[in-house]
């Protein structure tokens, strides 16, 4: 009896262990990647700057006037730092523009696309999601999407725009 019981715990641990990865992340599914949205004039009100994806809360006003309280993903904080952010880029008070995939639902949650500073400085390339231009130079970083994406027939993203 004792014998089954631990066999028993260890298929479910097993079991567990393996299907772990499956809900490890989401996909982009959430969001409607053919209609970008632009808010303008928005003001950070708090940066996560956190695995596994940098979160920006921000307030904007929508067309009737009515503040709307935004929550904003981009890229991890790794894959952020190597397009040039850091941690100090965005802070609360900033006031900034931001072009983003809102989610299906409608509510004020959405995917940077691009998010411009006050001072002009811009981040993200306004690309649909998973679509970064690809760096083809003699300085590429071998592997990864962006080094796949560099063909010798001239693509600059891996869905074979130029």
């Amino acid at each position: 009896m004792k014998a089954k019981l631990v066999t028993s715990l260890v298929l479910v641990a097993g079991l567990l262990a393996l299907c772990a990865p499956l809900f490890a992340h989401h996909g982009n599914v959430s969001y409607d990647n053919k209609k970008l949205v632009t808010v303008k004039d928005a003001v950070v009100t708090k940066v996560s700057w956190a695995n596994p994806h940098v979160l920006i809360q921000f307030d904007a006003k929508d067309d009737s006037g009515t503040v709307q309280h935004w929550v904003m993903e981009t890229g991890s904080p790794s894959l952020d730092t190597a397009q040039g952010w850091t941690n100090t880029t965005v802070q609360p008070g900033d006031t900034i523009t931001v072009y983003l995939y809102q989610v299906k639902t409608g509510r004020p949650v959405g995917r940077l696309s691009k998010l411009v500073t006050a001072d002009g400085k811009t981040f993200g390339n306004g690309g649909e999601l998973q679509d970064r231009i690809a760096n083809c130079n003699d300085e590429s970083i071998n592997g990864g999407n962006e080094a796949a994406a560099c063909r010798p027939d001239g693509r600059k993203t891996a869905n074979g725009q130029k």
